[in-house]
Formats: structure tokens, C-alpha cells, sequence
């Protein structure tokens, strides 16, 4: 049997289908010229954007059967148990130390693909959108380029319209509201205040406000406390320097931001990816973009020296009222209803 043809580059968003790809770059300032834009940035500032020559709406997702996972038993995490409760007392170490006030401890989930010819990522939306059904949910895949992307992402990075740019940083997640936490109130508050000063570097002088602080969210199986940030761009600010005042996004680093990234650095065992960037789209005609947070988020790896592989991502914001098995636990439940979604019994 031949390999069947590689997918066409396309991106899924908000039911509109971009296809006709028609550049690709890593340049932020190509966001601020014309068409629309697929982007997806890597944790580590990697930026892939994509402009498209077309763009439709209402086309039905592909075909589910374009996807086959691996058992669920297939995944492995690049922390267990114990590397990543011990990660969680090491960070209140730091925090006892005063050199950070929180930091988001994550781990990356692999398995290897058991069939990369039934591994189209815009098959995997399919059943993640009715599964897991979220607000930013979409589909970046760019085969051609090394970004094959489904998220489900419940978290806003950046939009903007009108000149308003705005932020939901989610801080805090239980199974019911009843369940959440004085540590998970903190934790949004101290990441609203991170994120109030990432765009103030980017917005015009007191423009900076916060509509709405610790709003309780109800997802697929969970709960998150969301806030929302916003300010107006400064007139002489475009994408360039808004990315670099406000990426890595702040709910999932930590505070100060640059603290908590060294940490990061120090403690994590494997690349986070495009988990914990940003995946999302721009039109640069109308001057309007919604980025999300790249959380709920898997990836393909076809260049992995082990065969081609899918990956996930989950992990949890560390304070110094965590409990490290907790924090592991909060890992868990993040994680169970996607991995689940996205394997195939019996492999």
C-alpha cells in the first residue's frame, strides 16, 4: 500500500476554513500588512505565520476517521509522579527564597503515532470538538513547515480590534466551583497584575483596565477563574512590539516573568513546543486578532529520531500554598478528558 498524499496546508478557526496557502514567515511585522494569517508561536519565540488566499465559512470539519491515536496506555510524560511533585517543592524553595512569588510547572505527554498516514490534525479537531468543545478551539497544519496543530484551548492571549487589545489569563481550576481555592484566587491576581504590566508596555498610558477579575468559567469536565485585561494599543505599536511586551504569555510562566523562566528552564525536562505559546489567526485587512494561549493543545512531531510522534501538554500554576501532589493531580484532570478524546482504543 502507497502512503497516502500529504495534507494541504490549511488553518480552522471560529468556523472559517483558511486554505491556498500562499507565504509563510517568522516575521511579526508581516501581521501588520494585508490577508489573513494563521500563527502559531512555539514557547520558546519560535513564530510560524501563515498567510492564506482564501478564506470560507461553514465547512464541516474533516472526516473523524482521518485520525487514529495511540492507546491510551501509549503516553508517557517527561516528568512523573515524582519528578514533578519534587519540581513543586523545589519552586517553594524559590519562592521562600523571594526570587519568584509563583511559577507553572508543566510536562509534556508523547506517544508514538501508530499510523502517520491517519494522523491529520484537522481529523483530530473534529473530535476534539465534540468531545472538548472550547472557545479558541482550532486548526493550524502546515506540513510542509513542521507545524501540525489541533488545540482546544479555553484561554485568550491577545485580541484586538479597534485598537483594543485585550487579555483572559485563566489562574486556577478545579472540578466545581465549590472546589476552588484561596491559593487558586491569589494565583489569578498575581497573574492579572503580570499581565496589567505586559500591556502597558505596549498600550497607550492609563488605558489599562481590568472589565472583569476571578470570573468563574465552567468547562468540559472543569472549572477555571478568568480575568479579563485590555488597554489601547499605542498608536505607534504594532504586532512586533506587542508580541515581545507580552510573550511568553503570563498565565503560563509565572511571576516576575523572567524569574519564573529560569526556573522553567532549570526544572522542565522537555520542550514545551507550541504547548504554552500561542496558536491562533490575524486579519490584518480588518485589523482584528484573536490569539490563544496554547494550552489543550497537541502537536505532531514527524521528526522525532524515535518515529513520528503526537504530543500534549499540562501542567499547573506553583504558589506557596501548593500542595505538591495537588498540583499533580491538577495536572491530571487537565489532562484525562483530551488524552482520552485524542486516543484510539487499542491503539
Amino acid at each position: 500500500m502507497h502512503p497516502l498524499s500529504p495534507p494541504a496546508a490549511m488553518a480552522r478557526f471560529g468556523g472559517r476554513v483558511a486554505t491556498g496557502l500562499l507565504d509563510v514567515t517568522d516575521d511579526p511585522a508581516a501581521l501588520d500588512s494585508e490577508g489573513f494569517w494563521a500563527v502559531v508561536a512555539g514557547f520558546d519565540g519560535r513564530l510560524t505565520c501563515a498567510r492564506f488566499a482564501e478564506l470560507r465559512a461553514d465547512r464541516p470539519y474533516a472526516p473523524a476517521d482521518g485520525w487514529h491515536g495511540p492507546a491510551r496506555s501509549a503516553w508517557r510524560s517527561s516528568l512523573d509522579r515524582a519528578g514533578y511533585t519534587a519540581g513543586v517543592r523545589r519552586i517553594r524553595e524559590h519562592i521562600a527564597a523571594g526570587e519568584v512569588y509563583q511559577v507553572n510547572l508543566c510536562r509534556v505527554l508523547s506517544a508514538a503515532l501508530p499510523d502517520p498516514d491517519r494522523a491529520d490534525v484537522d481529523a483530530l479537531s473534529t473530535l476534539l470538538a465534540h468531545g472538548n468543545p472550547a472557545p479558541y478551539a482550532g486548526t493550524v497544519r502546515l506540513p510542509g513547515h513542521g507545524v501540525e496543530v489541533a488545540t482546544a484551548s479555553p484561554e485568550l492571549f491577545l485580541s484586538r480590534r479597534d485598537g483594543v487589545v485585550a487579555s483572559g489569563p485563566i489562574k486556577g481550576t478545579a472540578r466545581t466551583e465549590a472546589e476552588l481555592l484561596e491559593k487558586d484566587y491569589a494565583e489569578n491576581v498575581m497573574i492579572v497584575d503580570l499581565v496589567r504590566n505586559d500591556l502597558g508596555r505596549a498600550c497607550a498610558v492609563g488605558s489599562v483596565s481590568v472589565p472583569d477579575l476571578c470570573a468563574v468559567e465552567k468547562h468540559p469536565g472543569l472549572v477555571h477563574l478568568v480575568s479579563t485585561v485590555e488597554g489601547r494599543l499605542r498608536a505607534d505599536a504594532g504586532w512586533p512590539a506587542l508580541l515581545d511586551a507580552a510573550f511568553p504569555p503570563g498565565s503560563v510562566t509565572g511571576a516576575p516573568k523572567s524569574s519564573a523562566l529560569r526556573v522553567i528552564d532549570a526544572l522542565e525536562t522537555a520542550a514545551r513546543g507550541p504547548y504554552c505559546g500561542a496558536v491562533g489567526w490575524v486579519d490584518a485587512d480588518r485589523g482584528e486578532a484573536a490569539l490563544a494561549v496554547g494550552i489543550r493543545t497537541f502537536w505532531l512531531d514527524r521528526t522525532d529520531p524515535g518515529g513520528p510522534a503526537v504530543r500534549f501538554g499540562t501542567g499547573a500554576g506553583i504558589t506557596w500554598g501548593s500542595d505538591p501532589e495537588g498540583e499533580w493531580e491538577e495536572t491530571e484532570l487537565k489532562a484525562s478528558r483530551l488524552l482520552a478524546v485524542a486516543s484510539t482504543p487499542g491503539g
